[in-house]
């Protein structure tokens, strides 16, 4: 039996894309719906074409909770997805949480504290990775430390501050209906992309460490090295249709590509002194590995180097590789103007 709702709080619509989530759906579900919220809360689901059980549990999720619910996303898209569930909702504050993320019990009472205190139109806080292997712990460990991800405070903590995007987000509606939601031609960086517009209209995006998601990270070295790859990708997109929103940060991971097999031509070509290009950089994400290890298992600290070369290697080939037709499909799409007929 659920507990009354306090009328003094804001309803809150949880939505979540998922695809081939049997491994944490149910898990991420119940850390929704055991949050320590008093107001009126809905989940929303927008169900891909999944291979795996992923449709099983998730209505045996509706059958066990009436504030569960589902809604298809035949495209298996995630921005899609996301549209899916906001058009399907129906309360002020909108919550997005990933099938693979985890809320903290406070999340949600936070964010709608935050959202209140700042006048934000989306809070986030940290993707706090966690890792459930060797492997995994070395992704986690990769994905927290600044050699890994440079400076972004939703990866490596910070003070609460304005931001240029967040993880995940928690909304106000009207942000949303203002901006049409997400753009469906984003497969990746939907989230950047979005919130940039927010802020273009004038909006804040805020981030506090107080907020904290627990992520599951990719399973294995290829399944990271899509991750990233279409992470660069797509961000070469972002910057190819906002003009300006690039910065040193997402410059880094194709310099150093570039730089890598600009040495090893010199190298084979011209002279061994080009070898020192790549051998540094082997040497500093070695070094860099050892803080970001620590109290890590030893098996998982010797794959922390592999797990940030993939990351960066995968980032700048797929940034570099980004075809501009991308971008032109993606200006003609502009952004769907759906979300308001609720």
């Amino acid at each position: 039996m659920n507990a009354k709702p306090d009328v003094q709080l804001p309803a809150v619509s949880v939505i979540m894309p998922v695809l081939n989530e049997e491994r944490h759906l149910r898990g991420a579900v119940q850390a929704i719906l055991a949050q320590e919220y008093g107001g009126e809360m809905e989940v929303v689901i927008a169900i891909g074409p999944s291979t795996d059980r992923t449709d099983e549990i998730a209505a045996e999720l509706v059958r066990e909770d009436s504030r569960v619910h589902t809604v298809p996303n035949p495209t298996g898209r995630t921005p899609a997805a996301l549209n899916a569930a906001i058009k399907a909702s129906r309360h002020p504050i909108v919550v997005r949480v990933d099938g693979h993320g985890m809320l903290s019990p406070n999340y949600i009472a936070t964010a709608v504290r935050l959202l209140e205190e700042t006048g934000a139109q989306n809070v986030g806080g940290i993707m706090h990775a966690e890792g459930e292997n060797d492997w995994e712990h070395a992704v986690a460990a990769a994905m927290t430390s600044k050699i890994g991800v440079g400076n972004a405070a939703f990866h490596t903590g910070g003070e609460a501050a304005p931001a240029e995007t967040v993880y995940l987000g928690v909304f106000r509606r009207e942000a949303l209906e203002q901006q049409g939601g997400y753009n469906e031609e984003f497969i990746r960086a939907q989230d950047w992309e979005l919130n940039f517009r927010i802020r273009e209209a004038g909006g804040l995006i805020w981030f506090s460490p107080e907020l904290r998601v627990s992520y599951r990270p990719r399973p294995s070295m290829q399944a990271l090295a899509k991750q990233y790859k279409d992470y660069g990708r797509w961000r070469h997109v972002v910057a190819r249709y906002h003009s300006g929103s690039i910065n040193l940060r997402y410059l880094a991971p194709p310099t150093a590509v570039c730089a890598i097999v600009a040495g090893l031509i010199v190298g084979a070509a011209v002279t061994p002194w080009g070898f020192l290009v790549p051998a540094g950089y082997i040497v500093a994400i070695a070094l860099g590995s050892l803080p970001a290890g620590k109290g890590l298992p030893l098996k998982a600290r010797l794959w922390i180097p592999v797990a940030l070369a993939t990351m960066h290697m995968s980032w700048g080939i797929g940034f570099l590789t980004s075809p501009k037709s991308l971008a032109k499909r993606v200006i003609a799409s502009r952004r769907p103007a759906v979300l308001s007929e609720n």
